[in-house]
């Protein structure tokens, strides 16, 4: 995206954002929308795509959550673009979410699930770029946070991140920023995004130390932050406005142009939440947040880490 395009992005987005909500996804740019940088699909249809191990259909909750189901949600609110995360229903095979990107030219971006301890890290991973895949899905398989980051199979995924540009997409709790920090550190390169605030907020009331582990993180260019699952985080009730505090402070601390909205549907439209309520936080509920922050939280570093 050029200069001229962020700056008519960031005009267009704001006198959307005048209104009630954005009316239309052809209102930006190239009709691009908003962008959704956190949904999960899955199809009931587990003899075409099968389920992994350990995993059973009775237990897919909800049974289906298609694409032109999540667009029933997204596309009357002007997200036009969505970033797919791997359900980890499927585990290692990412096929449901690459037939999804291949269907949808321009809409979808993805991110995938690997073994790291599988050969051919690297080239298991250049393949699936090919497919459309921005980053992958890293989340803790070992109460030992640092022998599991310190793996030879995720030393490799770090190294072909930064080598390749691919985001270590990083479902975490507070208690792992300290590894992620060393990580980052050992590879300053490496593209890192961290979903839904490292789940600060979710067992109870954000805890001012754990938010400080978040926000130095920040010293590290190539982080961003997911603002999202709001459902799940703090007191878990629309209109999330308790949320606030945390996002002015990550705003304040990495810039808005390293942070994402994201919904994490279809969770987020479980009963006594809305997919509305999720992006009006952002886009209407917070006031500290410039016409600029918004643009870029709700497209524009989407469009940076996922779609460029």
């Amino acid at each position: 995206m050029t200069h001229i395009d962020r700056r008519h992005f960031i005009a267009t987005l704001a006198g959307a954002a005048a209104g009630s909500h954005l009316t239309s996804c052809a209102a930006l740019p190239g009709g691009g929308g908003a962008i959704d940088a956190h949904v999960h699909v899955w199809t009931p249809d587990t003899e075409k795509y099968p389920l992994a191990s350990g995993n059973q259909k009775k237990n897919m909750a909800p049974p289906s959550f298609t694409p032109e189901e999540l667009f029933a949600h997204c596309k009357p609110e002007a997200v036009n673009r969505i970033v797919l995360i791997q359900m980890s229903f499927y585990k290692y095979d990412n096929k449901y979410m690459l037939d999804c990107i291949a269907s949808h030219p321009g809409v979808f971006s993805g991110v995938a699930i690997i073994d790291e301890h599988a050969p051919d890290v690297r080239g298991r991973m250049k393949a699936l770029a090919r497919q459309g895949v921005r980053g992958f899905r890293i989340y803790t398989a070992s109460k030992d946070i640092d022998s599991w980051l310190g793996s030879p199979g995720m030393q490799e995924m770090w190294k072909v991140g930064a080598d390749e540009g691919l985001n270590m997409c990083l479902l975490i709790n507070p208690e792992t920023l300290a590894a992620v920090d060393k990580m980052c550190v050992k590879y300053p390169q490496t593209p890192v995004v961290i979903d839904h605030f490292a789940r600060l907020g979710m067992a109870g009331p954000v805890e001012r130390a754990q938010l400080d582990r978040l926000l130095h993180l920040s010293k590290h260019p190539k982080v961003t932050v997911k603002t999202s699952a709001f459902y799940a985080l703090g007191k878990k009730q629309p209109p999330y406005t308790d949320l606030g505090p945390m996002i002015k402070e990550c705003r304040d601390h990495f810039g808005a142009e390293r942070l994402m909205w994201a919904s994490d549907c279809p969770f987020q439209v479980d009963p006594g939440h809305t997919y509305h309520d999720s992006i009006a936080l952002i886009r209407d509920r917070l006031d500290f947040l410039s016409a600029s922050d918004k643009a870029w939280m709700l497209g524009m570093t989407a469009e940076k880490v996922f779609f460029s």
